[in-house]
């Protein structure tokens, strides 16, 4: 019996010793660190850079909604007699570079007045819904409100992050224009 006691009192202090030299160590403590800052740190790395490039095609998309309204404010659609389609790719041939034209609703309504613009969102069960568009060019002194919708894919769901606000982890993007045509 004494010779387990010995071997209990070694196995006793060799654990007591452990437990003391166990704040001193740090031979993982590195990787340790790393992995437990690793995983939420490319997380929100990869948020950062969804989001800004949503901002980016938000932008692009409002230039070029602007950019194509220009021709209605100023007569030449009219004129010209250019149809929703051609509207269209007038808009797509201005974001070109981020969105592909399959995607990209245009509605463009006429008001008297500023104060009876009353904007719309052609959304129909998660999805977009061109049936809920128009086009309406107006005359020289309307009030037009140019609305361009595209349903851009996100894809930060899988991260626990939901920046979609339709089905399918996507998300709306809208240029809109509001002005008076000029007399042409």
């Amino acid at each position: 019996m004494s010779m387990f006691r010995r071997k209990l009192g070694r196995r006793a202090r060799a654990l007591v010793a452990a437990a003391q030299s166990f704040p001193r160590a740090n031979h993982a403590a590195t990787a340790v660190e790393f992995a437990m800052v690793a995983a939420p740190f490319i997380a929100l790395l990869v948020a950062i850079l969804e989001t800004a490039l949503v901002m980016m095609a938000q932008s692009v998309l409002q230039e070029a909604t602007t950019q194509a309204s220009r021709l209605i404010m100023t007569g030449q659609a009219q004129t010209g007699n250019m149809s929703a389609t051609q509207f269209k790719q007038t808009v797509c041939n201005a974001a070109a570079a981020m969105f592909s034209c399959g995607g990209i609703l245009v509605n463009v309504q006429t008001f008297n007045s500023f104060s009876n613009v009353a904007l719309t969102k052609p959304v129909t069960g998660g999805k977009l819904d061109s049936a809920k568009t128009g086009y309406s060019a107006g005359g020289p002194g309307d009030i037009e409100v140019v609305q361009v919708f595209y349903a851009w894919p996100v894809f930060l769901a899988p991260l626990g992050f939901n920046l979609g606000n339709l089905s399918g982890n996507k998300m709306l993007l809208i240029g809109t224009a509001a002005f008076r045509n000029e007399p042409y």
